[in-house]
């Protein structure tokens, strides 16, 4: 039963599981994400020749950066739902290419890997992170912040952000920036960003957008464990 379950877990990005609960792969949300790459590059002064994208979806992050990224000799993508490569293929121009494979079976090696919203869905994450660390310099994380109170307290969002977008497991801030410490990352820098507040057009979700940000701006981190509605943007190397 074990084997079996593992099974399941690893096969809903390639079964078509996942596309059918999120069929656009969010890239609704590319241009925020690409926003806060660039910002916070641009902040650090690192201008990649080399970059990767690991787990890129369906690969329009990459293709927003490819226009920012002026100094970039080769932007590659690596994802392996056959559903994503497929759009991301559609997105192939001059030295941005996309993978259907590993990035850690492909022996290379970039300035920068970015890998956003990832490895919440990785079963070991451990072992993901040091053998990521082998393939680049430098790292932009982008990391959704599930432990939070409202979202314990309440329990129905842990449970719909496990089934319908596959997180297994839930950080707030310090274990985030715990676990890349615990498998070799330096953090440079580090802030929380506005990921469940950010585009939200329903009107619950403009309501809930209030206090969050009402909570961030008084009380800092407390705030954001208390009401959610934060992810944690890490540059590290």
């Amino acid at each position: 039963m074990p084997n079996e379950v593992a099974n399941k877990i690893d096969d809903r990005y390639v079964s078509g599981d996942y596309l059918d609960k999120n069929p656009t792969f969010h890239v609704e949300r590319a241009d925020f994400k690409a926003g806060l790459i660039a910002d916070i590059l641009k902040r650090h002064c690192v201008e990649p020749k080399r970059v990767c994208d690991l787990g890129c979806g369906a690969g329009e992050v990459l293709h927003l950066l490819a226009s920012l990224f002026s100094t970039a000799t080769n932007l590659h993508g690596y994802e392996l739902s056959p559903q994503g490569y497929a759009m991301c293929r559609q997105r192939e121009q001059g030295s941005l290419k996309f993978f259907n494979q590993s990035l850690f079976e492909s022996g290379e090696k970039y300035d920068l890997g970015i890998s956003m919203d990832v490895f919440e869905h990785v079963e070991d994450p451990f072992s993901f992170l040091r053998s990521f660390r082998k393939h680049a310099d430098q790292f932009v994380f982008h990391i959704p912040l599930d432990m939070n109170a409202q979202m314990i307290l309440r329990g129905g969002p842990i449970l719909h952000v496990r089934r319908k977008l596959g997180h297994l497991h839930y950080f707030n801030k310090d274990t985030a920036l715990a676990l890349l410490r615990e498998t070799g990352y330096t953090i440079i820098d580090y802030e929380y960003t506005p990921s469940g507040i950010h585009k939200r057009n329903s009107i619950s979700a403009k309501l809930a957008s209030l206090p969050r940000k009402l909570c961030k701006s008084v009380l800092g981190d407390f705030g954001v464990r208390m009401t959610g509605g934060y992810s944690l943007l890490v540059l590290a190397r």
